[in-house]
């Protein structure tokens, strides 16, 4: 039985047009949604801390390592969000990634869950922040914050209406207000 052996111009052309596909689906600009499976979220999770630690000045492999997550599995996930300068160069993470997130806003009638991107994560953390600072007692935190949307979803800045939903349980992040013993 004869064995046929590839051409090496034919490897060569097949390995070029691998490593073209690998290097087109990094520049993809369109937004990329992450499993939702109860394993895939967790993963997903450690990604997102891995990335934040990277931002940091962690190298991919430490922040890899810190979070439980190998290095493959920080590029499969957010390789959008991964910069190599060069071939066999370190990664960095880019400052706004097109990867969504997961967040519940706080809404008229209970938390509303919503995917965004980075930038708009920052806003929302902004906005956490002022309403436990508001919660904690002070009147004009969510000033700035009167008619904005996030996403398209109207801000709460009454702030009964958040201590309500703080005393209901409905804003897992409104930790300061047990601690402070905030004013309604």
């Amino acid at each position: 039985m004869r064995k046929f052996k590839c051409h090496r111009g034919t490897r060569m052309i097949r390995r070029k047009v691998r490593r073209k596909q690998r290097w087109s689906n990094r520049r993809g600009l369109q937004r990329v949604a992450l499993g939702r499976t109860a394993k895939g979220e967790y993963a997903d999770q450690r990604v997102f801390q891995a990335l934040r630690a990277m931002r940091h000045g962690a190298s991919a492999s430490r922040a890899a390592q810190d979070n439980r997550i190998s290095l493959r599995t920080l590029k499969q996930k957010a390789g959008a969000a991964l910069v190599q300068e060069h071939p066999g160069g370190r990664y960095r993470a880019t400052k706004n990634d097109p990867l969504l997130r997961p967040l519940q806003v706080p809404g008229k009638h209970g938390p509303v869950e919503i995917d965004v991107s980075a930038r708009t994560a920052r806003k929302f953390a902004k906005y956490k922040a002022d309403i436990n600072r508001a919660l904690a007692g002070d009147p004009k935190a969510l000033a700035k914050w009167r008619g904005k949307k996030i996403a398209g979803v109207q801000l709460i800045t009454d702030v009964k209406v958040l201590a309500d939903q703080a005393d209901k349980g409905l804003l897992p992040y409104a930790l300061y207000r047990s601690f402070s013993g905030g004013r309604r």
